[in-house]
């Protein structure tokens, strides 16, 4: 497609604050709330992960599409993303074992796309502001209209989203003959997640994100697991009430991201909206207990209260993240029970974080053995 056949598109903050591009060819509108991922590489895994669900993204990478898409590296049933605000957006694209390109998937999942637009100076600006909800849109000829529909647009803060990417029934993943049963909690997982647990001999059941206690119980699962997701950990009671059984069952339990927060706030422990969240491929962690740095992905725009989880007398702060000092891990003292701020399945190139499933997996084993 050429550069000046494109029809003009504009972001609208909810602040009043608009940028202006150039349609990428899928007309129309949408809304979300608008964050920023710093990532070089990674953008279907970006696009796909349910953690993104009701958000708009802007890539600061420069380019996008590049290297096209391939139908194996997705993290959920599609693309979950409200909408990509990008600097260029490649028509084109160059590797060998791609299933196709990046405009083409967008229009099968009917994605609003817009490329041109200032990224240096649109995340500086979510930088300094804040997180916020935006409207992007091909149809610029009305402003006031479009201030109309997203004035309508509701508050990530508050808002419950697990049960729009969470599964419906109940799957299995794994060999049914595993050495080791899972029960996990789907309030957004990423496939990747999953995958983790199965080459580690496990078999894995996944449920719903209302699921009961009783209902996972009845698998008789060696350990459990808590995913990642979107939204506002807290509206999800169910969620809680299921992570306070766990904890009292004595059984392991491993939580990432969302997981992780719904862990805390079943602790007694708060969670609070961020500024603007930490989302990319390089955010640095220190591991309290070994005293190693660690290279980690990051997605979240909500976090636990340290001064809440540092006065807990059965938790420990196990990890904090480097940058602005925040709860990046936790372990309640006593029992096999602990989560992270990030994504260890997600190895954007290191792997530093890997071995948190290794521990789930060692935790889980030493559970067993006690019970036998």
């Amino acid at each position: 497609m050429k550069y000046q056949t494109r029809k003009k598109a504009l972001v609208l903050l909810a602040d009043g604050t608009i940028f202006y591009g150039k349609s990428v060819g899928i007309e129309g509108t949408s809304t979300g709330e608008i964050c920023f991922n710093t990532g070089m590489t990674g953008y279907q895994e970006i696009f796909t992960d349910p953690s993104y669900f009701g958000q708009i993204m802007v890539t600061a990478n420069a380019h996008i599409g590049n290297y096209g898409v391939n139908n194996d590296e997705v993290e959920s049933d599609g693309i979950k993303i409200s909408g990509l605000i990008c600097r260029n957006f490649s028509f084109t694209h160059s590797r060998v074992d791609s299933d196709g390109n990046l405009k083409d998937w967008f229009e099968e999942h009917n994605i609003v796309a817009i490329s041109d637009v200032d990224t240096r100076a649109l995340v500086a600006y979510i930088r300094d502001n804040g997180s916020m909800n935006a409207i992007i849109s091909t149809e610029t000829d009305n402003i006031e209209e479009l201030k109309k529909q997203l004035s309508k647009v509701p508050s990530m803060e508050g808002l419950e989203l697990a049960s729009k990417v969470s599964t419906k029934e109940p799957y299995f993943v794994g060999d049914e003959n595993a050495s080791i049963k899972i029960a996990a909690l789907d309030i957004g997982i990423k496939k990747n997640i999953l995958r983790n647990l199965v080459k580690r001999d496990a078999y894995v059941k996944v449920f719903p994100y209302n699921s009961k206690f009783e209902e996972l119980a009845a698998f008789n699962p060696d350990g459990y697991f808590i995913s990642n997701g979107p939204g506002d950990p807290e509206p999800l009671i169910d969620a809680q009430e299921l992570a306070k059984e766990i904890i009292k069952s004595e059984v392991p339990l491993f939580g990432i991201c969302l997981g992780h927060q719904v862990i805390a706030l079943a602790n007694g422990i708060s969670t609070y909206k961020m500024h603007n969240g930490h989302r990319g491929i390089n955010h640095p962690v220190k591991n309290l207990l070994t005293g190693k740095g660690e290279i980690t992905s990051q997605n979240h725009g909500f976090a636990i209260n340290k001064e809440e989880t540092e006065n807990n007398e059965n938790i420990e702060i196990t990890h904090v993240h480097l940058n602005d000092h925040t709860v990046a891990g936790i372990r309640l003292k006593n029992k096999a029970v602990f989560s992270v701020q990030y994504h260890p399945e997600a190895s954007p190139g290191p792997h530093d974080s890997e071995y948190l499933f290794d521990q789930f997996i060692e935790n889980i084993k030493e559970s067993k053995k006690v019970l036998s």
